[in-house]
């Protein structure tokens, strides 16, 4: 997504020579798009913690957005060599993930009862059905296309995510900016394929560590995301084992059950790989 320049404040000399003109003046509601924002909680039930399931995951979808668009910049500074950029955007999106992680503690404060109270409203609507989260596993290298089943073909979600399954990964631009750092790697992988572990790569990442330098702070940053995207998905699960237990999620999903099975998967095996030979 390409960020648009906000309007400036600055007033036109057209306009302030111009008493009939009718243009409003940018305000801190109107920038931000207030209205809008705060008039997005439709409640399907008159239940007091609806409200807050529903603004919780729309603060979660906001910053999946963000997330999302720093990693996209993250990839470009890799890409171009510039380690301090890198190293900036890396640590701006392990804060948000930070944050992503903390904010289950406040849905934590509603208990079974209470989300039973309103449950039956959601229907079909579940988040398996998050179009962000999924290209976010994407863009971190997940090729699984059994989520597609959630997206019709033709819809845009489903585009997104097939887009972010179809080029590079944040750990192929690593590799990248491996290769422009001087490592001798080969970039003739697939990107369209899942991330397999490399025996080439793990020997070429022992360098990295051994050098010390600009690339292992990275490569260090890059296990934190791995292991923060493994916190959040930690933390998920106890979440919805301890409100809904062993009962089926909603929209028909499998709940606690499928989300175990994610759990301790690596984004980066290589990375996890060499620890123990460090």
């Amino acid at each position: 997504m390409t960020a648009e320049k906000p309007p400036t404040t600055a007033q036109d000399p057209t306009t302030a020579q111009d008493p009939s003109s009718t243009q409003a003046a940018l305000t801190y509601t109107s920038y931000l798009a207030l209205d809008e924002v705060l008039s997005a909680q439709r409640p399907r039930s008159d239940e007091h913690d609806e409200i807050l399931f529903i603004v919780i995951h729309q603060v979660y979808e906001l910053w999946f957005k963000q997330i999302l668009h720093e990693l996209a910049y993250l990839q470009e500074r890799l890409e171009a060599g510039d380690t301090p950029h890198a190293v900036r955007t890396l640590r701006r999106v392990l804060t948000i993930l930070k944050t992503v992680v903390h904010q289950i503690d406040v849905l934590e404060t509603m208990t079974p009862s209470q989300f039973t109270s309103f449950r039956a409203r959601l229907e079909a609507s579940s988040g398996f059905q998050s179009a962000q989260f999924r290209e976010l596993e994407a863009v971190l290298g997940r090729r699984d296309e059994r989520v597609f089943k959630h997206y019709p073909e033709g819809s845009a979600a489903r585009e997104r995510i097939a887009n972010a399954m179809s080029r590079a990964s944040v750990f192929d631009s690593f590799v990248w900016y491996l290769m422009i750092e001087g490592y001798p790697l080969s970039t003739k992988r697939d990107v369209t394929q899942p991330l397999e572990p490399s025996p080439e790569l793990q020997q070429i990442l022992l360098r990295v560590y051994q050098d010390d330098a600009g690339p292992a702070n990275i490569a260090e940053l890059l296990v934190d995301l791995d292991e923060g995207i493994q916190e959040w998905r930690y933390r998920h699960v106890k979440m919805v084992e301890r409100t809904i237990g062993a009962k089926v999620g909603t929209g028909g999903s499998a709940g606690a059950e499928y989300l175990r099975k994610t759990l301790f998967t690596p984004m980066f095996p290589d990375l996890w790989a060499v620890r123990s030979e460090l």
